[in-house]
């Protein structure tokens, strides 16, 4: 049998049969997917059906709708997510037969052992990273194998099986799984408070960050943003392991720096001395930053950084990611899975940045939907500041997730905390959000649907909404 890689987990090919609860979800899947790709014998179960599962059975997955102990058929291994209740029959029956039972990250770095591994983390930019990384190592011909925690707006795809020995993987730091990857090199975006219903305060946050830092496995390299106070102490850290530091980012002694940073419609262009200018076709100052991050991933790697700044040219973004859904009646919506203030902040500037390239008088109707009671408590005020950055707000009810409702947290409490220049309306019916916002709407304007939760179903009916009227 292979050696085990870090945590005393068996590589990937030697996990004998292999069965996913919930399998459908966006993470799971991913991983799925590459098992399969891999000729690994898989086998899952989802709560309900979906186009995913349909993609998986297509590959050779044994997939079922609903969980039965009875699904577990003769698996060896069972992958759970922090979803999965002790409760679930599958995950009792398995504690019963006493299987290996892995968390889905511990099945990724199962996959990760025999490749070069490059780990995106961050409290913001992850998903976006990880996306342009893999898009922009592609056009240099590396073909990684990768794990979003998105999908690509060109395949639709949020992980697959490359051919070369780089894994491109997104490393989640909400309940500390990032921990369990050993990488060879490891990008932090950033880091700031969130998550703090699973952390104890900032302070256990930065821990955890410092011990993701001496997860790089020897002679490694750490990509560290030198625009944030907390990754520069980071890197101080790495640098006293002996690991290789690259930095970037706007700050004068970045080792790759973002110069000249211009908006260009739904992109931007920028420079990077020593490399060469750079365009983007998704928009925001952020954006220009992780896609320098990719270029010193890709320094690091030894590629060809002239095709890597062609793929990140040709990156088309990833769902949910300031993603555009069409327009009605002079009405542009997009579709942003921002949740933190600073990626409303981000989000919101990137949005204004459009609309003065655009040259007209439009303005930007900010729809929010706060995501979790406790992330709504924490931050309720610096959520109220960063919609004030819109000229419309509208701000559904809390969308609880794996949380019981708190009283008194509600979306009011966001809503209240609006700048008074900002005209707001708290919606608590969500089912009466596509009609109001079509009829707060203008010609000109910019709607965009910001949250974790099921906000996003509301682009396409707000689209439908004001074709009604116009």
């Amino acid at each position: 049998m292979s050696s085990t890689v870090s945590g005393g987990v068996p590589p990937a090919e030697d996990l004998g049969r292999i069965h996913f609860i919930a399998i459908g979800g966006a993470g799971m899947s991913g991983i799925a997917r590459i098992m399969l790709r891999r000729g690994l014998p898989v086998s899952g179960s989802d709560a309900r059906d979906g186009e995913l599962l349909g993609q998986l059975a297509a590959l050779g997955a044994k997939v079922d709708v609903g969980h039965d102990a009875a699904h577990l058929g003769d698996a060896d291994t069972v992958v759970v997510s922090t979803a999965v209740r002790e409760s679930n029959p599958e995950l009792a029956e398995a504690r019963r037969r006493g299987l290996r039972v892995l968390h889905r990250s511990e099945a990724l770095a199962a996959l990760m052992a025999d490749r070069r591994a490059v780990a995106i983390a961050g409290t913001h930019g992850k998903t976006t990273t990880t996306s342009m990384l893999t898009v922009a190592l592609q056009r240099a011909g590396a073909d990684p194998s990768y794990c979003i925690g998105g999908q690509l707006v060109t395949t639709g795809l949020g992980a697959d099986e490359g051919t070369g020995d780089v894994f491109v993987a997104e490393a989640d730091e909400s309940d500390g799984s990032f921990l369990r990857y050993s990488p060879s090199i490891a990008v932090i975006t950033n880091v700031e408070a969130d998550h703090l219903d699973n952390y104890g305060g900032f302070d256990e946050v930065k821990e955890n960050f410092a011990r993701f830092v001496d997860r790089i496995v020897p002679g490694g390299t750490l990509v560290a943003s030198a625009d944030d106070p907390v990754v520069r102490e980071l890197a101080d850290r790495a640098r006293g392991r002996g690991l290789t530091v690259l930095t970037y980012g706007e700050a004068a002694d970045a080792d790759l720096r973002t110069t000249a940073f211009t908006p260009r419609g739904l992109g931007s262009v920028f420079t990077i001395p020593g490399v060469g200018d750079v365009a983007l076709g998704v928009p925001g100052r952020h954006n220009a930053h992780n896609a320098t991050a990719c270029v010193a991933v890709a320094r690091a790697l030894g590629l060809d950084l002239h095709a890597v700044r062609e793929g990140l040219r040709e990156f088309g973004g990833a769902m949910r990611r300031l993603e555009r859904k069409g327009s009605a009646g002079g009405v542009e919506v997009f579709d942003s899975y921002a949740h933190h203030p600073t990626e409303l902040s981000a989000d919101l500037s990137a949005t204004r940045d459009y609309l003065g390239e655009r040259g007209g008088e439009g303005r930007i109707v900010a729809v929010f939907q706060p995501h979790l009671y406790s992330r709504t408590r924490f931050f309720a005020e610096e959520f109220g500041a960063a919609l004030g950055l819109a000229d419309v707000a509208v701000v559904l009810d809390v969308y609880g997730a794996r949380e019981d409702p708190e009283p008194g947290v509600t979306g009011q409490l966001v809503a209240d905390r609006v700048p008074a220049a900002t005209e707001t309306v708290y919606a608590p019916d969500f089912d009466a959000v596509p009609a109001l916002v079509a009829g707060l709407a203008r010609r000109g304007d910019l709607v965009i649907t910001l949250g974790a939760g099921d906000v996003t179903r509301l682009g396409p009916l707000v689209l439908d909404a004001v074709s009604a009227t116009s």
